[in-house]
Order: C-alpha cells, then sequence, then structure tokens
C-alpha cells in the first residue's frame, strides 16, 4: 500500500472513532472540529515528534491567550467608553501581537499552531451559548472554553501522531 493510501485509512478509521467518541461518551468534554484542527497542525508542521511537542505546546499557548484576552475584555469595562467592537479589536490586537513576539522563543516558534489554538477558543465562546461570561470562563469545568479546547487541541494532536505511526505501519505492511 502507497504510503497515501496508508495515511488515508489511518486517518478515516482514526477520524470515525474519534467522532463517535466526541458525539457519544465524551460529548461536551472533547470537540471533534478542535480535535481535527490540531490534528491537521500536527501534520501541516511537520508530522513528527517535534511537531507534536510543537502543535501542543503553540496550541496551548494560543489558547490560553485568547482565554486571557477574554478575560480583559469582560472584566475590564472599557466596552463602555469605547464600544465593545473596538475594545474587543484593541485588546485582540495586543494579544495576538504579544503571542507571536513569543515565537522568537524556541519553545513558542509554531505561529500557525499558536494561531489555531487561540481561534478554537474564541470561536468556542463567541459561537458557544453561555459560553462568553465570566462564571463560565472562570469556571473549573469543561463550560470553560480554555478547559474544553486544550483537552481537545491535546487529544487532536496525539491522534495525529498517532495515525501516522499506523500510516507507517501499514505502509510497510
Amino acid at each position: 500500500m502507497t504510503s497515501h493510501v496508508a495515511l488515508s485509512v489511518s486517518i478515516g478509521v482514526l477520524g470515525g472513532i474519534a467522532a463517535a467518541i466526541c458525539l457519544g461518551p465524551l460529548s461536551g468534554m472533547v470537540l471533534i472540529w478542535t480535535i481535527f484542527i490540531a490534528w491537521a497542525c500536527f501534520f501541516a508542521i511537520g508530522g513528527d515528534g517535534k511537531a507534536l511537542q510543537n502543535t501542543i505546546v503553540c496550541s496551548v499557548l494560543g489558547a490560553v491567550i485568547a482565554w486571557i484576552a477574554l478575560l480583559i475584555i469582560l472584566g475590564i469595562p472599557l466596552a463602555d467608553l469605547l464600544t465593545l467592537p473596538i475594545w474587543a479589536g484593541i485588546v485582540v490586537g495586543v494579544t495576538v501581537l504579544i503571542m507571536c513576539l513569543l515565537a522568537q522563543i524556541e519553545f513558542f516558534s509554531s505561529i500557525p499552531a499558536s494561531v489555531l489554538g487561540y481561534a478554537s477558543v474564541a470561536a468556542y465562546a463567541l459561537q458557544t451559548p453561555d459560553a462568553l461570561t465570566m462564571s463560565a470562563l472562570t469556571s473549573g469545568s469543561f463550560n470553560n472554553a480554555l478547559i474544553v479546547i486544550v483537552v481537545s487541541l491535546v487529544v487532536g494532536a496525539i491522534i495525529g501522531i498517532i495515525s501516522g505511526k499506523v500510516g507507517d505501519v501499514l505502509t510497510s505492511g
């Protein structure tokens, strides 16, 4: 079997299993769309052990920075003075700048992974009813965007490396 076909089979089977688990027993604790984002990121930045590390570390960094941005937007009442879109734009601009500058440190060097983590927290918070509140963002539950997204990103990166290894086995099979 060619490496492309082997990897395709591996990703297809593991993707189906992941979807069933996300929609079944782990519903609300892991999100299939976030798993696929981290999985794709893993392959986009190299598909090896270093990519696994960078995907996890940098996507979690981006998730944490987005979560901090949301806390700032909601917690500092400048939205009343500047209007919410302007205040949110300032906070997002500054936090994304900081996130990208952190890429100068080798440990945080994957800007694509960081941006995907940031975007995942922002998307979840903006699109999930009741997720964009201080109580949700500071809870210790899976209602907290940071928790559910970080868990999903880590799971996605791990599935990425597993799919690559399974693809290798099928190729050499």
